[in-house]
């Protein structure tokens, strides 16, 4: 049974930084693309980050881009969501998602396995 465990979330202030983690286990976790989502209060869950098996190709929602970073340790089965200069608008229940695949994935339906999410405050 595959397990996705997200950590790592808080308040902090703006312009801060906070590194999620989602730990996986049941996953052969090498040869799936990994993604982050988030869902806002009142919205719908959007597209963050996503990271490729291989680890060498990522791709970025343009609100994050330049501030945020998604990397893969395939020896501890965790993908990372690194987050710097945080604003206001970046609260929000961050979810972590896998899918067995080479390629990017953007879309929700696209990933087949998810994470109970982890709440992120981010204060002005």
């Amino acid at each position: 049974q595959v397990h996705l465990v997200e950590s790592g979330g808080g308040l902090v202030q703006a312009g801060g930084s906070l590194r999620l983690s989602c730990a996986t286990s049941g996953l052969t976790f090498s040869v799936a693309t990994m993604g982050w989502f988030r869902q806002a209060p009142g919205k719908e869950r959007e597209f963050v980050a996503t990271i490729k098996r291989s680890g060498g190709g990522t791709d970025y929602a343009d609100s994050v881009k330049g501030r945020f970073a998604i990397s893969r340790d395939n020896a501890k089965n965790t993908v990372y969501l690194h987050m710097n200069s945080l604003k206001p608008e970046d609260t929000a229940v961050y979810y972590c998602a896998s899918v067995y695949g080479g390629n990017w994935y953007k879309r929700q339906d696209e990933y087949t396995y998810w994470g109970q999410g982890t709440h992120v405050t981010v204060s002005s």
